[in-house]
């Protein structure tokens, strides 16, 4: 039998989970900050696009897909931390609830996390890539990366790949395990 501290206690530390909904909040605001990046970006390339070469385009193209692949994430951590560490959504009447959400525990919510790293990671080293060898644009004060650069953001990516499939092959150990 409780006694009545004990219930107590616990009511206030499951209570606690709420001191996490603030930063949910502000996590809100990051995506409101993502969305006027890429406002910024597209407001800006906009008007050169008849001037762009194929390169560029794609490095724009790649820009873009990089800042909605971060907003997707922040999405997910979003939706998902909430759900499994604050409360329910009480949305399930609403026709366009994605349906994944309420689906990802935090096993996936890590899976997801560290695919959308190594997505991130793998787009920003192409564009380094494609940049690697072209003079920087007219008014920038950008300079070409130098070997000790390009080997550090390829070690960097792979070693974003190799904690990724880590990660899987944890995950797929501890399914085939029996519970203690």
């Amino acid at each position: 039998m409780k006694s009545g501290i004990e219930r107590g206690f616990e009511r206030g530390l499951f209570a606690s989970r709420w001191l996490m909904a603030p930063m949910y909040l502000g996590l809100v605001v990051c995506l409101g900050l993502l969305v006027v990046v890429f406002l910024r970006e597209l407001a800006y390339y906009l008007p050169k696009t008849l001037t762009m070469t194929t390169e560029q385009a794609i490095l724009v193209v790649l820009t873009l897909i990089d800042l909605s692949l971060a907003a997707n994430l922040l999405l997910t951590v979003l939706f998902s931390g909430y759900e499994n560490f604050v409360s329910k959504l009480d949305i399930k009447d609403t026709v366009d609830r994605p349906g994944w959400m309420g689906t990802v525990d935090f096993a996936g919510l890590k899976m997801k996390l560290i695919a959308s790293i190594v997505a991130i990671s793998g787009i920003h080293l192409l564009k380094v890539f494609m940049e690697v060898g072209e003079a920087p644009a007219v008014g920038t004060v950008s300079r070409p990366l130098d070997e000790p650069q390009l080997l550090w953001l390829v070690i960097i990516h792979l070693t974003f790949v190799v904690s990724g499939v880590l990660l899987a092959v944890m995950d797929w150990l501890a399914a085939r395990t029996t519970k203690h």
